[in-house]
């Protein structure tokens, strides 16, 4: 007998508990994708030679490349005679890199600086054209 009471008012417990959650409001999930493009997911970094000598080629070449709209960071390496470029490649590319350092005066790679820009540069800039450059 105290069984069946027992279990009747366990059933009686459960009976209350149940209406009691069926009156709450329900909460609704819902899952929602973004896609988010990051910094880092759109940067793209390259490095190539570029020649100079000095200290003021430096500020010239990394002055040229940062003028390029998508430009993170540009450092350009006086003894490895080497630029290193982090950029947003929806905004810019390589090539478009190597001209505005070409157009500032400077040699790379891919491009012959220009000669009048060349001829403007201080007595110090004016490097050797053999020079080695991308000196790993």
């Amino acid at each position: 007998m105290k069984k069946v009471i027992l279990s009747i008012a366990v059933i009686a417990v459960m009976s209350l508990t149940s209406c009691k959650n069926d009156n709450k409001p329900k909460e609704e999930t819902t899952t929602e994708t973004t896609t988010e493009v990051t910094a880092e997911m759109a940067t793209t970094a390259i490095s190539f030679g570029v020649r100079g000598n000095c200290g003021m080629c430096k500020t010239t070449i990394e002055e040229a490349v940062n003028g390029v709209e998508g430009i993170s960071k540009a450092t350009w390496d006086k003894d490895k005679k080497k630029i290193a470029v982090s950029f947003d490649a929806t905004k810019t590319d390589a090539m478009t890199i190597h001209k505005a350092i070409a157009t500032s005066g400077y040699d790379t790679e891919k491009m012959a600086g220009n000669k009048e820009a060349y001829e403007n540069l201080p007595g110090c800039c004016k490097y050797n054209h053999d020079m080695e450059m991308n000196i790993q």
